[in-house]
């Protein structure tokens, strides 16, 4: 990386500490070179009598071309593409250069370089990982029965990721007699992963390796056998489960479940208890089981409960019974039981009823007690249960936003629990609770190298009244000398698909902002969990909308409220939350100044029609299936790549990455491509495209945050030259 010079370096503290005068230091190039243009080639693409032209669909290509060592004519033309905008955005952050890396530097400077995770045991060993000095990957390990013996190294990662741009160890499984790890790597960042046997008495692999896997498997109570998954080739959803035994060879091998339904995602783990093999099926409305004496590989797995239309449960095996968490007849979960011998759904009984204001996420179980991790009012509670005399109680926190969630519990036989807890001011802290004597031992609680004092922020919990009257909650979190004047920059990040909850964490990345004068919000949307499932609900299929026009509601909250303005406020979200990016800068384009798009999904109608595609036909229950029109209709409504107009856009900071499986890289590379024929403003519009990685960014433990520093770098920038 380059060296900063002290000048520049005065003016970005200055730009910190006195973010809204005029004694910034504008950043904005002077002047950019032509933006590239991409070749125009229509296609033509009609369904319901309705035809739709798109000038940019030549650019897909396949995993073969991608790979292939001699480019055909049209892979050169992509990648000429995809490089020409690199360069491009080169250029137009060159006078940033500096300062990303003086971030990278502070993101990664906070990080402590030799790290340890807190162990924990399991089967007589107390299992750990920890990181180096100038390592990017961890390294797994464990102690046998006591952290006073000597430490054995499972697996060192940085040694399997030389020679390697991109390199992920995943589905760490130990065998029952604590001899042979089991592991996936993935070496393409496709996700597509091969597993690996390692002997942990000699050090050597053996010779079984099995392509195309998941991550994540199960062992047999034999030590020889191994359930796993394989995917579908072309379209990498998970498909079937197999079982192979160590030291034979892979034709050999089983298929004991194959999974015909492309609607599923599938997967194969063990009990907490270690006395079943659980396949799981799930599809957005549909959970199924299917389950095995661990003790008996060869068995016949036997289905839980019958299929019958949309039912969402999960199943917890403790002694004579299974604990369900169930949806059936309660939108926000409630608790049953049965027998282990009468699984089907007739045989439920009903522990805990369902309750309107409170959200079921999960249940921890152990010989005494059960945990139930709960949210309501857009929070998270633990709540425990004496198993004995049915006592309960919750733990309490005095933040006004916070996360607690339950940690890694291995053991039945114990009073204690550990979970974790963070908030947007409190680093994440992993806390061991006595649930008898109720008193909690912190374990740890993540350094922030250079010191961090939580009371020089102040978090809030605010609500928003959406345009239809719903109250959309918002966490944010600023340093203390916040104005309240409508001239603060403000960074709003969101979400809000799939039900997954954006949580108030820590995260000591986002000081970098934080110190220079940033607020940092998080619009809490429909189609996330926030305020139980019916929130989820109210933000997937017709009703997706509602995502879109919380978020805008909230950024214009915000600037009523005086917490920032239009010309200071900037826009994150990716992957579906990119897709809420693109919706919003085609509904409301003057309501933010910069807009940063990661791994955007924003050709939603395209990619939802190809069933081809990784992801699409287990999303139609999440999106709606385009090939019934009144979908198909809906879904082109907001479509971002379909709805690009000749109008004005903000300035739009876009990434995406070759090898994603997840969104694929042409549909942020059609986008720009579209927007910058189309648009009629002068503003930056820019696409950084990681060459040798996918979904989830560059590998390694640092190497991510050089994306990080150059988002924060790209909203310093635009910030830089206003008023």
């Amino acid at each position: 990386m380059r060296k900063s010079t002290t000048f520049l370096l005065m003016a970005i503290l200055i730009l910190g500490a006195c973010t809204n005068t005029k004694t910034r230091m504008n950043l904005m190039p002077d002047k950019l070179p032509a933006a590239p243009i991409a070749e125009v080639k229509d296609s033509v693409l009609s369904i319901h009598d309705h035809t739709r032209i798109d000038p940019y669909f030549w650019m897909r290509l396949t995993d073969e071309q991608k790979n292939a060592e001699n480019r055909d004519e049209q892979t050169q033309k992509v990648w000429d593409y995809l490089e020409a905008e690199n360069t491009y955005l080169d250029t137009a952050l060159s006078n940033t250069k500096d300062l990303q890396n003086n971030i990278f530097d502070e993101i990664v400077g906070r990080i402590k370089k030799d790290d340890e995770s807190v162990p924990y045991l399991k089967n007589g060993y107390w299992y750990y990982s920890k990181y180096k000095e100038g390592q990017e990957y961890p390294i797994y390990c464990r102690k046998k029965e006591s952290l006073d013996n000597t430490e054995e190294i499972l697996l060192d990662v940085n040694k399997l990721a030389k020679g390697y741009n991109y390199y992920a160890a995943s589905g760490l499984s130990v065998s029952p007699d604590n001899k042979i790890l089991a592991f996936a790597e993935d070496t393409m960042s496709r996700r597509v992963y091969t597993y690996r046997f390692l002997n942990l008495e000699t050090g050597e692999f053996l010779n079984d390796e099995i392509g195309n896997c998941q991550a994540g498997g199960a062992w047999a109570s034999d030590n020889l056998t191994f359930f796993y998954t394989t995917k579908n080739k072309v379209s990498l959803l998970s498909e079937k489960i197999w079982r192979h035994e160590l030291h034979t060879a892979l034709d050999k091998d089983v298929m004991v479940y194959h999974e015909k339904d492309p609607s599923y995602y599938i997967g194969v783990t063990k009990s907490k208890s270690d006395e079943y093999i659980i396949i799981y099926n799930n599809s957005t409305l549909i959970s199924d089981y299917h389950i095995l004496a661990s003790n008996k590989p060869r068995g016949e797995f036997k289905q839980f409960t019958p299929r019958e239309g949309a039912h969402e449960y999960n199943i917890e095996h403790f002694e004579d019974k299974f604990y369900i968490l169930s949806n059936k007849d309660a939108v926000n979960f409630r608790l049953m039981e049965t027998s282990v011998d009468a699984t089907g759904i007739n045989n439920w009984k009903e522990v805990i009823p369902h309750r309107e204001d409170v959200l079921l996420n999960s249940l921890e179980v152990f010989k005494n007690y059960m945990v139930l991790s709960e949210r309501s009012n857009a929070l998270t509670h633990l709540r425990v249960i004496n198993q004995k005399n049915k006592e309960e109680h919750y733990l309490e926190f005095e933040e006004p936003a916070y996360v607690v969630y339950i940690s890694t519990n291995t053991e039945f036989d114990t009073e204690l629990l550990r979970f974790g807890y963070s908030s947007l001011t409190t680093p994440v802290s992993t806390i061991d609770y006595d649930m008898s004597k109720r008193t909690k031992d912190v374990k740890k609680v993540q350094e922030v190298v250079g010191g961090h004092n939580p009371d020089d922020y102040v978090t809030e919990r605010l609500f928003a009244t959406a345009r239809d009257g719903k109250r959309v909650p918002i966490s944010l979190v600023y340093k203390k000398g916040f104005n309240k004047d409508g001239k603060a920059p403000l960074l709003l990040y969101a979400y809000g698909s799939y039900g997954s909850t954006v949580d108030p964490w820590f995260g000591s990345t986002r000081l970098s902002l934080l110190d220079r004068g940033f607020v940092w919000a998080i619009a809490h949307v429909r189609g996330g969990q926030a305020m139980g499932r019916q929130w989820y609900d109210d933000g997937k299929m017709m009703n997706k909308m509602n995502t879109f026009n919380d978020y805008i509601d909230v950024g214009q909250y915000l600037v009523r409220e005086k917490y920032t303005s239009s010309k200071h406020m900037y826009a994150l979200g990716g992957s579906a939350g990119g897709l809420l990016m693109g919706a919003v800068v085609n509904m409301d384009p003057e309501l933010f100044n910069g807009v940063i798009a990661a791994v955007p999904f924003v050709d939603v109608v395209s990619t939802m029609l190809d069933e081809t595609i990784p992801l699409t036909t287990n999303e139609f229950d999440e999106w709606g299936n385009p090939k019934n029109k009144d979908a198909y209709d809906y879904m082109l409504s907001y479509s971002p790549y379909d709805n690009i107009e000749a109008k004005n856009y903000p300035n739009l900071l876009i990434t995406t990455g070759l090898f994603d499986s997840q969104v694929q890289y042409w549909e942020p590379a059609k986008w720009i491509a579209k927007l910058r024929a189309t648009k009629t403003d002068n503003n930056l519009l820019i696409m950084h495209t990681n060459m040798e990685a996918g979904h989830g960014g560059a590998s390694g433990r640092f190497k991510r945050y050089k994306e990080t520093a150059m988002e924060y770098a790209f909203v310093l920038m635009l910030e830089s030259a206003g008023e």
